[in-house]
């Protein structure tokens, strides 16, 4: 028999795959857990200096704290706040002419000693700008040059050997994304300022559209009088391909809709249905949304009430308000809503 080659794993691999997995997630959490109780004073500074940054902020990290550099950036930017990642190489090397008075720079280094990092800082110092460091190393070089040191220390990586960056990038990133919630809550960043910057995809579509833009209005809006015949409704209904008709009386005011399920029920009711009035069919309390409702909520109250169509009033309009358009789910699961 083959003797069991040196270093592979014991019996139960599978299990110590989990044991595994389950220390690194715990040191990762508690290297989190612990910034809770650093963040004081000088985090509020940073927050300050952030929001009054005139021009943009520029976030510069090197090796793995560089990607995580990025997702910081993106998330600045992607909350309000014009940033970008700028490597610090590049920087020396022609690149920190993107840099400008106004602007704000975030350096990141475990170390505080990054070479390509302390290269940039005359170049910062002498331009005025201000400079947020986090750094697990306050009293590194550029933990002693830097305006605000956000302290993003911890007790020990996650890889055995203590080579990767792990529980250290996870804290840098969790004391990121901090920074960029305080300072969009600081700013009053609201949904719609959101929606402005991510208009593509299904984020945008529901923080964007409204009814207005996908109603039926207009010749396609599907109306007949009170005193119409249910022929002539039935007729409004199959021409207009929506499967609602709304019912108005002689002022244009809504009184009422007839839908495919009135149909259905009309037609056990009334074995002369043809010759029904529409008033005789309709449903005299339809559901109704607002023309800027967002186009997400009427789909909300549509799931809620089971029902397929909405007819829109114009904001007040309960009663015999005129009506503007309807507004059918199949409009809005097409929008990519949903």
């Amino acid at each position: 028999m083959p003797s069991r080659r040196k270093g592979t794993s014991s019996k139960h691999p599978a299990h110590d795959a989990i044991a595994i997995a389950r220390r690194v997630l715990a040191i990762e959490a508690d290297a989190v857990a612990a910034l809770r109780e650093r963040v004081g004073e000088s985090f509020a500074r940073a927050v300050d200096l952030l929001h009054a940054c005139r021009n943009k902020v520029i976030v510069t990290g090197m090796g793995k704290s560089g990607l995580i550099c990025q997702k910081i950036a993106s998330t600045f930017a992607s909350t309000g706040t014009p940033a970008f990642f700028l490597h610090p190489a590049e920087g020396v090397h022609g690149d920190l002419g993107a840099m400008t008075a106004g602007d704000v720079v975030i350096a990141v280094s475990n170390s505080g000693e990054t070479e390509e990092i302390l290269r940039m800082l005359p170049v910062i110092r002498r331009m005025g700008v201000p400079l947020v460091a986090m750094t697990g190393n306050a009293g590194s070089t550029l933990g002693r040059v830097a305006d605000v040191v956000l302290d993003i220390s911890v007790k020990e990586e996650a890889c055995p050997l203590a080579l990767a960056p792990t529980a250290s990038t996870t804290a840098t990133l969790a004391m990121g994304d901090a920074l960029a919630v305080a300072l969009m809550e600081k700013r009053g960043f609201k949904h719609d300022d959101f929606a402005l910057l991510h208009p593509a995809g299904t984020l945008g579509k529901k923080l964007l559209l409204r009814v207005e833009d996908l109603m039926h209005g207009g010749e396609g809006l599907p109306q007949v009088s009170a005193e119409a015949t249910m022929k002539e409704a039935v007729l409004e209904i199959s021409s207009k391909r929506l499967g609602i008709t709304c019912v108005v009386n002689s002022r244009g005011g809504l009184v009422g809709v007839i839908t495919d399920g009135d149909l259905r029920r009309a037609i056990e009711r009334f074995p002369d249905l043809f010759r029904r009035r529409a008033t005789e069919v309709m449903t005299r309390t339809p559901k109704i949304i607002s023309p800027d409702a967002l186009a997400a909520r009427a789909l909300a109250v549509m799931e809620e009430h089971a029902i397929t169509v909405l007819v829109v009033l114009p904001p007040g309009g309960r009663g015999a308000g005129k009506p503007l358009g309807v507004i059918h789910i199949h409009d809005i699961l097409k929008a990519g809503i949903g």
